[in-house]
C-alpha cells in the first residue's frame, strides 16, 4: 500500500516499551506525529538513528509534537532497547499480527520480515503531511523531520 500526502493516516493502537496501548488516533486535535518505522533493534543505523532522536528530543516530542518510533521487535525486546540507549520516548511494538502497522504504512519488507526506514508526520487533524521512505542500509537525517514540522 502506498500512502499520499493529504490522506488520512492509517490508525493504529500498539504497545510501547512499557505494555501501554498508544493509539495514534490518541493524539488527533493535540498534536503532530513523528512516527518513525526501523528495521531491527540493537542493530547500528537505527540505534545511530534513535539516538539522533534521543539527543534533540525537544524537537520531536512537546507540546505540538510526538515522537513514536515502531520496529517488528517484541515489547520485551523494546524495553531492553529503550532502557540501555535512555529513550525517553515510545518505542512501539509491531510484534503481531507481525507488521500490520509497517504493512498499513507501505513499508514492510516481507522477506525479511521487519519494517524499512520510512518516517510520516500526521497533522493535528490525522492527515499525513510528509513521509521519506529509506532501504534498510539508508540511514535518514533528522533535520528533514525538523524542516517538515516546521512547515506545518
Amino acid at each position: 500500500m502506498t500512502l499520499t500526502i493529504g490522506q488520512v493516516a492509517p490508525d493504529f493502537t500498539l504497545n510501547n516499551q512499557f505494555g501501554e496501548s498508544v493509539s495514534l488516533s490518541s493524539f488527533k486535535g493535540k498534536k503532530n506525529v513523528i512516527i518513525t518505522f526501523y528495521p531491527f533493534s540493537f542493530t547500528g543505523i537505527c540505534t545511530g538513528e534513535l539516538c539522533s532522536l534521543r539527543d534533540d528530543l525537544g524537537s520531536f516530542q512537546n507540546d505540538n509534537a510526538e515522537l513514536l518510533a515502531i520496529s517488528c521487535d517484541s515489547m520485551f525486546t523494546q524495553k531492553v532497547f529503550a532502557d540501555q540507549e535512555n529513550y525517553k520516548f515510545s518505542v512501539l511494538s509491531d510484534f503481531w499480527p507481525h507488521g500490520a502497522t509497517a504493512q498499513a504504512y507501505g513499508v514492510f519488507d516481507e522477506v525479511r520480515g521487519c519494517a524499512i526506514r520510512g518516517t510520516f508526520i500526521v497533522n493535528k487533524e490525522g492527515i499525513l503531511s510528509w513521509q521519506v521512505i529509506h532501504g534498510i542500509g539508508e540511514a535518514r537525517d533528522s533535520a528533514d523531520y525538523k524542516a517538515a514540522l516546521a512547515a506545518l
